[in-house]
């Protein structure tokens, strides 16, 4: 699988998708410190589904972004490039369904 040199559709917004990621891993840290201090249960998974949601919300901001410039991109370049990324975008979407 050839990326070569093209630039991402995300980075544009790289500094806004690094700042929901930290977030999460601060979520991850936390949900962690609730489980090392024996917090309810209900607690716990309540964390866990935000962590969950914010999750999704990174990676359909994702799909999004490589809709509009890798696939877009792609169509431009003809039938061929343009049929490996919509295959890409369509294996990724069901690793997300999936998940």
């Amino acid at each position: 699988m050839d990326h070569g040199p093209h630039q991402h559709g995300y980075i544009q917004n790289k500094d806004d998708h690094l700042k929901r990621l930290r977030r999460i891993e601060g979520q991850a840290r936390g949900l962690q410190r609730m489980v090392e201090e024996e917090q309810y249960c209900i607690d716990i998974l309540t964390q866990v589904a935000a962590m969950t949601k914010a999750l999704q919300a990174v990676s359909v901001s994702l799909l999004e972004e490589h809709l509009n410039h890798c696939v877009v991109d792609a169509a431009r370049q003809g039938d061929d490039e343009a049929r490996e990324k919509v295959g890409e975008a369509v294996d990724a979407i069901r690793r997300l369904v999936r998940s």
